[in-house]
């Protein structure tokens, strides 16, 4: 905490923004991250200072973090708002929000399992085609009549 400047891909590594510091500067260099008010990106070695605001886009949503101490040692995730702390507007979590809602409905063909609900829907749906008078048969071989 003695430093007055940091690397940034370290600071978003260390304060849990980013998994590992190599998906930290990868998303510095795709132009994801900026500081202050200024638009334009920066870049993986660019420093940070105590009070500066760094943005973090993620599609969909994009971040704001204020920096409040500087470290460049991963913390555990109980120390991380002594470091930074998160002035994310509520409208881009309401876009999250819809983003989650709309991908269930859209969920393409090989996206994993269906949920729980889907797969309740799916056996209501296969019980209703039983049950209106449609007539499967799946034994083909006839075991019954040779026994």
């Amino acid at each position: 905490m003695g430093k007055s400047e940091v690397r940034i891909d370290k600071w978003l590594w260390a304060v849990r923004v980013f998994k590992t510091r190599t998906i930290a500067t990868e998303a510095i260099k795709k132009g994801r991250v900026t500081v202050g008010d200024n638009p334009t990106p920066v870049k993986p070695s660019r420093t940070i200072k105590v009070g500066d605001t760094v943005s973090v886009r993620k599609p969909p949503v994009t971040y704001t973090f204020r920096v409040l101490a500087l470290t460049e040692n991963r913390l555990g995730a109980k120390l991380v708002p002594e470091y930074m702390e998160n002035i994310t507007p509520q409208s881009q979590y309401d876009l999250l929000e819809v983003v989650k809602i709309s991908g269930f409905v859209d969920r393409r063909k090989g996206l994993g399992r269906p949920t729980k609900r889907e797969g309740r829907e799916l056996s209501k749906f296969t019980e209703s085609v039983y049950d209106d008078g449609w007539d499967f048969d799946f034994d083909i071989d006839d075991d019954d009549d040779e026994a």
